[in-house]
C-alpha cells in the first residue's frame, strides 16, 4: 500500500512539473494585435518581418517614428508596437530590452545593435541568420528602410555588437 501512494504521490509531482513547466512556456506566446487571437513565437517572427518589409524605401529622419520618416529605433519601436510589444526610445535603451542572445543564434525578429567603442548608436531587426551571414532590415541615415546583409559589408560588420530577443521575452 505504502509503495502504491509512493508511486502515485511520484506521479502527481511529475504530472504538476510539466503542468507548470507547460503554463510558463505559455508566457512566451504572444498577442498579435491585427488577427486578435494567441499565435505562436515563430508565426509572430514571420508576421514582423512581413510588416516590417512593408516599411522598404521610407526616408530616414533624424527621431522619426512613422512611416514618414524613422530613425533607426523609431523603425524597431514601429514595428513592434504593432504586435504590442514596447520598446525604449533609443538603440541604447532597447539594448537593454528583452533578453540577451548568443549572435550565432539570433533569428528573425530579434534585435541587433552596433556601435563604436562600446558605444551602442544602431540597432536593425534581424531577417535571416544563416552560414551567409546576418540580413537584416534597419533604418539608415543615407538610404532609409533598407534590407541588407551587415556581415558583408565593411561598413556594418565590423560594428556588430550583440543581438536580444524582445518577442516572448517578458
Amino acid at each position: 500500500m505504502i509503495k502504491n501512494d509512493l508511486k502515485v504521490n511520484m506521479l502527481f509531482a511529475v504530472l504538476l512539473f510539466f503542468t507548470t513547466a507547460c503554463s510558463v512556456n505559455q508566457s512566451t506566446v504572444q498577442q498579435a494585435k491585427s488577427p486578435g487571437k494567441v499565435e505562436g513565437i515563430s508565426h509572430i517572427r514571420k508576421n514582423v518581418e512581413q510588416y516590417a518589409k512593408k516599411q522598404l524605401g521610407a526616408k530616414y529622419k533624424y527621431g522619426g517614428k512613422t512611416p514618414k520618416g524613422f530613425d533607426c529605433s523609431g523603425f524597431t519601436g514601429y514595428v513592434f508596437k504593432a504586435f504590442d510589444i514596447r520598446l525604449s526610445a533609443s538603440s541604447r535603451l532597447q539594448a537593454r530590452d528583452g533578453r540577451s542572445v548568443n549572435l550565432k543564434w539570433a533569428k528573425k525578429g530579434d534585435l541587433l545593435f552596433f556601435g563604436n567603442s562600446g558605444k551602442i548608436n544602431h540597432v536593425a531587426l534581424i531577417l535571416d541568420n544563416n552560414r551567409e551571414g546576418i540580413e537584416v532590415i534597419h533604418s539608415t541615415s543615407s538610404r532609409g528602410v533598407v534590407v541588407e546583409n551587415v556581415s558583408k559589408s565593411p561598413y556594418w560588420k565590423r560594428r556588430i555588437m550583440f543581438a536580444r530577443n524582445v518577442i516572448g521575452a517578458k
